[in-house]
């Protein structure tokens, strides 16, 4: 009995230990996270006014910027420094320059826009996540 106790108390330090262990891993670096949730609000607002059939160039332009922006930190907030992942993530900030300098008025515009935005997104959490 006293040994089975002993047993029961082990384990459930050890959960509480590695519970503990794994959230400080977690939270040592919020940043890359960070940027993610950042270009996924941006695009997530374009889809949305894409959906809604609300493009309005201003409100176009400002998302578009912000993820240009943004694209701008992946390299560095990741610190990922094989090829691949610094090629994709070079493609997406021409992309989304390419995008910003069409400067789309329209929900057709945009839609074409985003077209290779999202394609270049999406091979890289393919590869990445």
């Amino acid at each position: 009995m006293r040994a089975a106790l002993l047993i029961l108390l082990g384990l459930a330090i050890g959960v509480i230990g590695t519970s503990r262990v794994m959230n400080a891993l977690a939270a040592r670096n919020p940043m890359p996270k960070a940027v993610m949730h950042t270009m996924g609000y941006h695009m997530g607002e374009l889809k949305q006014a894409l959906k809604a059939q609300k493009c309005d160039a201003a409100t176009i332009q400002h998302h578009l910027l912000r993820l240009q922006s943004t694209a701008t930190d992946i390299q560095p907030t990741f610190g990922i420094a094989d090829k691949a992942f610094v090629d994709d993530a070079n493609q997406l900030q021409t992309r989304l320059q390419q995008a910003t300098v069409s400067a789309p008025a329209t929900c057709e515009a945009l839609a074409a826009a985003l077209k290779p935005v999202g394609e270049t997104c999406q091979s890289c959490h393919q590869k990445y996540r």
